[in-house]
């Protein structure tokens, strides 16, 4: 029967009982999955057992915050404007740190596990994916960041600092070193392994977030004291390579202990939250302003998608030549990939 020959009356009727039974009419377009809706209790450690060890670190005490709040509920119980109150709590109970930004981390956060939460579910056939309530939620807005780069004095205090105190000093400087040569990531310096080495190349693998993998050019000192790590503490050529004397493998913990110790003796590194990520900021601002654009998204190992900078990324894209000549200049050690010309200027950060 076509709608032309209902009445006004029985569709009204229809949509009476629809109502009733709490079933709008795109409920009755969607396609029934066939599986029961699991509760939050019950889906939370599957999709985290799935995640990887990057998302699990990130998502992880959201995911246990919902398991507290809504445990008992199914999946697609929660609406939208259920889920953004949820997150102003979360943001209201944030907790007061040094570089709190008014808990817009804490409520970007969970409405972020929330969304992947139910990617999953999607996924698994579990909901139907328009079904994602977390996706009608706007994530709130960023603030610009305060790192910036370190200038070359305060660098060199930085520096100093580390080789003469701590329990590991050998350690701390060539961590330093590692960070401000490649601006890598704290991901990727841990997941370095011996084999990554290319030692006739000076080039080294790294692993970092979202599955990203690049080889990144240093400098032959850095190389070397590399191998000598390795080979001093006994690292396995497939083993983390950066470890303590007693051979075990660094942790997170390592870059937290330094910080600290720096920070006792520079007040201003414990003022400003000076940490790893703001060497990233100065080694890829001194590469920018030196060799341009296309050569610090290379050596920051961005892929230069629309997303990032525009449709200019695509024509801007620098490979292992351009990033090996300016690390060149960076540290003032020839590199065997570098350009035969070379360009820009040297910096004091070496």
């Amino acid at each position: 029967m076509s709608a032309g020959t209902v009445s006004v009356t029985e569709l009204e009727a229809a949509r009476l009982l629809l109502a009733r039974m709490g079933i709008s009419p795109a409920d009755l377009l969607e396609q029934p999955t066939g599986k029961a809706v699991p509760t939050f209790a019950e889906y939370v450690p599957v999709v985290a057992a799935a995640v990887g060890d990057g998302t699990r670190r990130v998502y992880g005490s959201y995911w246990t915050k919902l398991v507290v709040q809504w445990g008992e509920r199914r999946l697609d119980e929660p609406t939208p404007s259920e889920i953004e109150a949820l997150a102003g709590r979360i943001r209201a109970t944030a907790v007061l740190r040094r570089n709190a930004r008014g808990g817009r981390g804490a409520a970007e956060h969970l409405i972020a596990a929330l969304r992947c939460l139910y990617r999953r579910a999607a996924a698994d056939g579990l909901i139907p994916e328009t079904c994602n309530p977390a996706l009608r939620v706007a994530k709130p807005g960023r603030q610009p960041s305060t790192r910036r780069a370190v200038a070359d004095v305060r660098l060199a205090e930085i520096n100093e600092v580390a080789a003469s105190t701590g329990d590991d000093p050998v350690l701390d400087s060539l961590l330093l070193r590692l960070h401000t040569e490649t601006a890598c990531r704290r991901g990727g310096a841990l997941a370095l392994r011996p084999i990554d080495l290319d030692a006739e190349q000076c080039l080294i693998l790294l692993r970092e977030k979202g599955g990203t993998v690049r080889w990144q050019p240093v400098s032959p000192t850095l190389m070397r004291h590399l191998r000598r790590h390795a080979e001093d503490r006994d690292a396995q050529e497939d083993g983390q390579l950066l470890r303590y004397r007693s051979g075990r493998a660094i942790t997170r913990r390592r870059y937290d202990y330094l910080w600290a110790r720096i920070g006792r003796q520079l007040p201003w590194v414990a003022v400003q939250q000076i940490s790893m990520h703001w060497l990233r900021h100065t080694t890829l601002t001194w590469v920018e302003r030196a060799y341009g654009y296309g050569v610090a998204a290379a050596y920051a190992g961005h892929s230069g998608s629309r997303s990032e900078a525009g449709t200019t990324a695509q024509y801007v894209k620098a490979g292992l030549p351009e990033v090996a000549t300016a690390l060149q200049g960076l540290t003032g050690e020839p590199h065997p990939l570098a350009a035969a010309d070379g360009g820009g200027e040297m910096s004091p950060v070496q």
